[in-house]
């Protein structure tokens, strides 16, 4: 994977690339699980209603961005909807950082490491490598850390972090001057052709779909 010396840098996707992962964020069940963990910090919304408020709350976001691939911040959805549906003084900043995280462990349903990948990271250890995502910092940062994955990559750039998400270039170009090569040094690992692939490759970088760097792992 790594001819002749070329490539000096390594930029891998996480979901579906390291982690695997399955939720559902719509079902009732999970929805239930977050309105009642709510009742118990001062804030009354039935099952329904927040699937509802999340939904076009996130809608409004997306909707008012100037950017052509915009992305939100879920605990700012959440810090909204805790403030409107709240019974008691609450602390809405702090309590929607909280209901993210309680959101995506309702959500779940498969959560687990790629051992092909986790072969992939210990081949090439000693090569500097990030990670690139479409990703909630709130909660996939514990994720990473939970795996052991988070100090394998010397830094992480996620979309929640800057509102804009892959296929925007820009995140590739961040990840680029954060490693200080040229695009011709790093190569980009991912599953999606369409946020893995392509953008990388409109700035002179090298790309490989996952489940044929796993070939080389």
């Amino acid at each position: 994977m790594l001819q002749n010396g070329k490539i000096k840098g390594l930029i891998f996707d996480c979901y579906k690339t390291l982690i695997d992962i399955r939720t559902d964020e719509r079902s009732w069940e999970t929805n239930k699980r977050v309105s009642d963990w709510l009742l118990y910090h001062g804030v009354r919304i039935n099952p329904d209603r927040l699937r509802e408020e999340y939904k076009w709350k996130v809608i409004g976001r997306l909707g008012n961005s100037d950017q052509k691939h915009p992305d939100i911040r879920i605990e700012e959805i959440f810090a909204e909807i805790c403030a409107d549906y709240a019974f008691k003084k609450i602390d809405a900043y702090w309590l929607g950082i909280e209901t993210a995280k309680a959101f995506r462990s309702a959500s779940f349903r498969k959560l687990s490491v790629y051992p092909q990948s986790l072969r992939l990271l210990e081949k090439y250890r000693n090569v500097p490598k990030c990670i690139v995502s479409n990703a909630q910092r709130v909660f996939t940062e514990q994720e990473l850390h939970s795996f052991s994955l988070y100090d394998r990559f010397i830094f992480t750039i996620m979309s929640s972090d800057h509102y804009i998400q892959k296929p925007d270039p820009r995140l590739f170009k961040m990840a680029l001057d954060r490693l200080g090569l040229k695009p011709w040094e790093v190569l980009s690992i991912g599953d999606t052709p369409e946020n893995d692939i392509y953008p990388p490759q409109s700035l002179g970088m090298n790309t490989i779909l996952i489940s044929d760097a796993w070939k080389y792992g």
